[in-house]
């Protein structure tokens, strides 16, 4: 299987199924000598895992990762990084069930195209639990960008029907419900939303918003890794997101020039936006203003609800669908989107120092 490997400076590796020994990734690129020990990782995990609330599936996966390599004395040694979180709570005998049928709304009929053969168990390589990787590897990638001043928060903007107004948000929420939204109120009727759900055997999708604060002006590579562009590749990796948009996205196709362009202005030397419809990206390139990114999450496809399908003679049969499943993927996902995006800026970062001569000037003249 190609297509396991992300990023060019910065890369990230993933490895292991969802009902396989374990799960883990492998990071090559990383400097040495930055502070990093085991609860920084976990911390990142830990917002991801199951079990959480009534709003996730009940598997009970403990997450605990372990550092196999990269790592000495609690710095990096800049030797690749390999993490890996053993699986424990396996039930693939509730799979045993569907095994010959494609599941509407899963990966099972495409990687039977593509393959001729599939781990049905859990989705194998399609499972949320793949993004156990990109967790651990976002944590590493936050980590150096928490050296340089930037600061990625990702959050639940919408569950179902409930939408949180942006003047509304209060940040300082975000990890005090399930939901990971920005105000405590939405998150009592987006609760009550999900309940409804719940009862009648369905599921619900929503939209996870991603800003990016503290980023200079002209990281990305035009013109095929303009910086948005990547972003949007890493964000729709995720398997459960249907749709990226940046800035004001889809909006601006129902608005005008006069309107959507942001007038700069000069402020103690410093050249600012006075709006911030593009989202802190022109051509491609940060502006040095706040990064808006929001990524659609789907309703998750495993509800208990009998659904048509075919089995794998294309026989026409119904199914049902029993296991342990997320009513909604979008809380448990907030930690993946913020991962996918601290590691695309930290990636950029590092294939922005080639840029200009005098940032290489200022690695190797400095000793000379």
């Amino acid at each position: 299987m190609a297509g396991s490997t992300y990023g060019t400076s910065f890369t990230v590796t993933t490895w292991g199924e969802s009902h396989g020994p374990a799960i883990g990734v492998v990071i090559d690129g990383c400097p040495a000598g930055l502070p990093l020990v085991k609860d920084d990782i976990q911390k990142f995990l830990n917002r991801r895992k199951p079990g959480q609330s009534k709003f996730t599936t009940a598997r009970k996966e403990s997450d605990q990762v372990e550092i196999l390599s990269g790592v000495f004395e609690g710095h990096t040694t800049g030797t690749p990084i390999s993490l890996m979180v053993r699986n424990i709570d396996q039930r693939s005998r509730d799979y045993s069930q569907i095994k010959n049928c494609y599941r509407p709304g899963h990966a099972d009929f495409t990687f039977d195209a593509k393959y001729g053969l599939r781990d049905y168990r859990g989705g194998g390589r399609t499972s949320g639990r793949e993004t156990i990787g990109r967790v651990s590897a976002g944590a590493v990638a936050s980590k150096i960008l928490g050296h340089l001043g930037i600061r990625i928060t990702a959050y639940t903007k919408s569950i179902g029907t409930v939408t949180v107004p942006e003047s509304e948000y209060d940040y300082n929420c975000i990890n005090n419900n399930p939901l990971y939204m920005p105000n405590n109120e939405y998150a009592k009727a987006a609760s009550l939303y999900l309940e409804d759900c719940m009862i009648n055997q369905d599921s619900s999708g929503g939209i996870i918003e991603c800003v990016i604060d503290g980023m200079p002006a002209g990281i990305g590579e035009p013109v095929f890794k303009k910086l948005d562009a990547l972003l949007s590749q890493a964000v729709m990796s995720i398997g459960a997101v249907k749709g990226v948009e940046i800035g004001d996205g889809f909006l601006v196709s129902h608005t005008k020039g006069s309107k959507n362009n942001d007038a700069f202005y000069s402020e103690n030397g410093q050249i600012l936006k006075r709006t911030n419809h593009s989202g802190g990206t022109l051509g491609g390139l940060s502006d040095g203003n706040r990064i808006i990114l929001r990524a659609a999450i789907k309703p998750t496809p495993s509800i208990s609800q009998e659904q048509e399908t075919v089995d794998i003679q294309g026989n026409t049969t119904h199914i049902t669908i029993t296991g342990r499943h997320d009513p909604v993927i979008v809380p448990r996902a907030v930690v993946v989107v913020e991962s996918m995006a601290a590691i695309t800026v930290a990636d950029l970062l590092m294939d922005n120092m080639s840029a200009k001569i005098e940032y290489l000037e200022k690695i190797y003249l400095k000793n000379l």
